[in-house]
């Protein structure tokens, strides 16, 4: 509803590989990555054979026939999309702005890989384009961002949104829910936090297990239980009744690759968890906003 209303059509997001990688696999901080993630890191792999402008391309074919759209946003996820130069990021970003009926960029990254050069190279297009700059965040909690080896601190993103705000550009961060050892407490506070940010959009994710991360070792040695469907609804909504009813939520829950996913089976089935976050909020009698605190 967001961007139909700012663009008068359906808007569709052109996933994007890039070819980056991130500060926590190539050895600046780490190279294990978060313990969550595989050295996919969210990619495509088309990178490897298509520059952004053919994957843009091929995007908008696949998504004009799918949902009828007529504008699109290149949306760079694979891995950190600010950890390069900022001659090479403008690069990228200049290719993926001439293909026409893109309108804007979505760039996911980590709030410790913008500068201020950075940050002005973005505010830059933001004068024509829709600029919109997701941050992996996942937990408020300093301890739980250790055990998943982020290599950052919560401090570390509230300055990361206080200088994107500044300069106008549109922010979201990423939340996920299940982390190991933490309670709905967390997540409830982890909410209360985001919320006083007033950030622009919010997408929730459920922590899955996929092959090939620690987390799969985790899970096969007993040491971390998924959540269950009614348990992650509740906490969805949890989060939904404390964020401003401005807020835009992309997202409810995650998308496992089938071929990738470990458990818990019942992520594959997206809809029927949508359903049942739609009727936990029914039954709770809440909604968006109800329990938000300026």
């Amino acid at each position: 509803m967001f961007l139909r209303a700012r663009f008068g059509c359906r808007v569709q997001k052109i996933t994007i590989d890039a070819g980056l990688t991130c500060p926590n696999r190539d050895g600046t901080i780490s190279t294990g990555g978060c313990i969550y993630c595989n050295d996919r890191g969210s990619g495509t792999g088309l990178a490897n054979h298509m520059c952004v402008k053919d994957q843009l391309i091929l995007g908008k074919e696949r998504l004009q026939k799918r949902y009828k759209a007529k504008k699109f946003l290149a949306y760079f996820q694979a891995h950190t999309n600010t950890y390069a130069s900022v001659e090479h990021l403008q690069s990228l970003f200049d290719e993926a702005l001439s293909v026409p009926d893109i309108v804007g960029l979505c760039i996911g990254t980590r709030p410790d890989c913008v500068t201020d050069e950075i940050l002005d190279l973005l505010q830059s297009y933001h004068k024509k384009k829709l600029i919109w700059i997701e941050y992996g965040l996942q937990s408020i909690h300093d301890e739980t961002l250790s055990r998943i080896n982020r290599g950052h601190n919560a401090q570390c993103f509230i300055d990361a949104i206080t200088a994107t705000k500044r300069r106008g550009l549109l922010t979201c961060t990423h939340l996920i829910l299940g982390l190991p050892l933490e309670t709905r407490n967390h997540v409830i506070q982890t909410a209360n936090v985001v919320a006083r940010l007033e950030l622009d959009a919010v997408k929730i994710h459920l922590l899955y297990i996929i092959k090939n991360t620690p987390m799969e070792r985790m899970y096969r040695e007993g040491r971390y239980k998924c959540l269950y469907p009614l348990q992650y609804a509740d906490w969805v909504c949890d989060v939904i009744e404390r964020l401003p009813q401005k807020t835009v939520l992309q997202r409810l829950t995650g998308d496992p690759h089938p071929h990738e996913l470990v458990a818990p089976t019942w992520a594959l089935n997206k809809q029927a968890t949508l359903d049942l976050i739609h009727h936990q909020l029914k039954e709770r009698k809440t909604y968006q906003g109800k329990l938000f605190v300026e």
